[in-house]
């Protein structure tokens, strides 16, 4: 899926009206999927599973698919051109995700650079739970702001599991999980540059700006995924010899 086809099918839904997951799969989602129940909702959800990661994509071409290098996109690849859409179609776009100010901060910034698009955040450390004080209230808050695209960002797996949860009560738009989106747009983390991200390295940037949170994620993970990954090779070729 490459990032103008993500950008396409978000503008159509809004267009149209109607509620659209476009979720995404990486490594540590696919470490996660095993061990989180309740988390594979999202992706049974979803109708449109985006590529962020390399080695995906060449596993997905081992296996017999058409995936290029092209094909791995992310918030980072789409986003100048998501609000200069957002900016020219008068959007109103909302935040759910991050530090108490942080998204605010990022709304502020965002409708300074981009003055025809409304954007609003919305802290995400609130009680989650289902029924809960907190999870209402946010609930109406994003019923009372109407926005044409909801993006979550409360990092794997807590985004997909309260999309999940609350997709009922959610409003007929696109609905992204992005992570630490707004904690760069906000200023409080340095997005890695975009070369590294098509040259498949942008978690190296990732790892020495924050090794203490990132290391199990990125050294530790994937070893778990080596058994599944076999076994879908073997699969593979089963079917080949048919």
């Amino acid at each position: 899926m490459r990032p103008e086809e993500v950008l396409l099918h978000v503008e159509r839904s809004v267009e149209a009206g109607v509620q659209s997951v476009v979720a995404n799969h990486n490594l540590h989602s696919l470490y996660l999927i095993r061990r989180t129940p309740g988390m594979r909702r999202l992706y049974d959800a979803a109708d449109l599973i985006e590529l962020d990661s390399t080695p995906l994509i060449h596993f997905a071409r081992l296996l017999g698919h058409p995936a290029r290098p092209q094909h791995r996109c992310t918030y980072l690849d789409w986003r100048d051109h998501f609000w200069s859409l957002a900016d020219r179609k008068g959007w109103r776009v909302l935040y759910v995700g991050g530090e108490d100010g942080v998204a605010e901060e990022a709304a502020r910034r965002l409708t300074t650079r981009y003055p025809g698009a409304m954007v609003k955040g919305l802290s995400g450390y609130f009680d989650a739970t289902p029924g809960s004080l907190g999870n209402t209230a946010v609930l109406a808050a994003i019923k009372d702001f109407a926005p044409h695209v909801l993006f979550v960002g409360m990092g794997m797996p807590r985004q997909e599991l309260w999309i999940a949860d609350n997709l009922a009560s959610l409003p007929s738009v696109p609905i992204l999980p992005v992570g630490a989106a707004f904690d760069y747009e906000a200023g409080v983390q340095k997005a890695a540059p975009r070369w590294m991200g098509r040259m498949g390295v942008e978690w190296l940037f990732r790892l020495f700006a924050d090794p203490k949170r990132l290391f199990t994620r990125y050294c530790i993970e994937p070893w778990f995924l080596i058994g599944p990954a076999l076994a879908d090779v073997r699969e593979a070729m089963r079917r080949r010899k048919r």
